[in-house]
């Protein structure tokens, strides 16, 4: 194959100037990071507020939780994307929805992506809580109730800090498709890394080392997340139940 190699590519200055195509990827890198960890907080968050609503005994509060999951869950996340980016600013109030359309664009692309991904994870995060709650002894949550503890009690001091234990493994995977599922922004223009693999494509005609050092960098991000998460879970972990030693 008749390809020349160049990967002194990455220190050349970008089209525009004002940066090397090292730089760029970094930048996307920047960008990759704060929106994946940014609609980690609220997919953690609501889906763990969702998770727990799903298990407790009131009917309404149950089904309420059971149709959020059922509704991110079942849409396709590049249509949820849109309908986020170019749907809900037609829907606001015309002086909100006229002061987003009028915002930083790079920002509108953000906000839009950070929603996106953390409202579509919050769902997959609840299911996790739901299974990791509901593999508890009733014992737990039964003595907690017996003690003198209100069920919101049971819950805070009982049930979740043994159910996150237990889901710990799985929430590690769905922390790290957001930020595989991160790429998905790049349809709406945002700047994150894939995005910017593409620009140097673009730019300089070499893909296999745009796509060779993008797969790197995800790479990287993935080995942190697992590092840091395993010992995390070490950490936590209680001797004798589920896995301890």
């Amino acid at each position: 194959m008749a390809y020349n190699w160049n990967w002194e590519v990455f220190l050349q200055p970008s089209a525009t100037g004002d940066d090397t195509y090292l730089g760029w990827l970094l930048t996307g890198l920047k960008w990759t990071v704060s929106l994946s960890l940014s609609a980690w907080v609220i997919a953690l968050v609501i889906g763990s507020i969702v998770g727990v609503l799903r298990t407790v005994p009131n009917r309404w509060l149950s089904g309420f939780a059971t149709a959020y999951v059922e509704l991110f869950r079942n849409i396709p996340l590049l249509v949820q994307l849109f309908i986020w980016y170019f749907v809900l600013p037609e829907l606001l109030p015309p002086a909100l929805g006229e002061a987003f359309k009028q915002s930083n664009p790079l920002w509108q692309q953000f906000f839009a992506a950070m929603l996106c991904l953390g409202l579509f994870t919050s769902a997959r995060v609840a299911e996790q809580v739901r299974s990791g709650i509901n593999s508890l002894p009733r014992g737990q949550k039964n003595a907690g109730l017996a003690m003198g503890f209100t069920l919101p009690q049971v819950y805070r001091h009982v049930l979740m800090p043994m159910a996150f234990r237990i889901i710990l493994p799985p929430l590690t995977s769905e922390f790290l498709n957001i930020f595989k599922n991160s790429a998905v922004a790049t349809t709406i223009g945002l700047i994150e890394l894939s995005r910017q693999a593409q620009q140097l494509v673009d730019y300089t005609a070499q893909p296999y080392e745009a796509f060779i050092a993008v797969t790197v960098l995800y790479v990287l991000i993935n080995v942190t997340v697992m590092f840091l998460m395993r010992r995390l879970e070490e950490k936590v972990r209680v001797p004798g139940f589920i896995g301890g030693k």
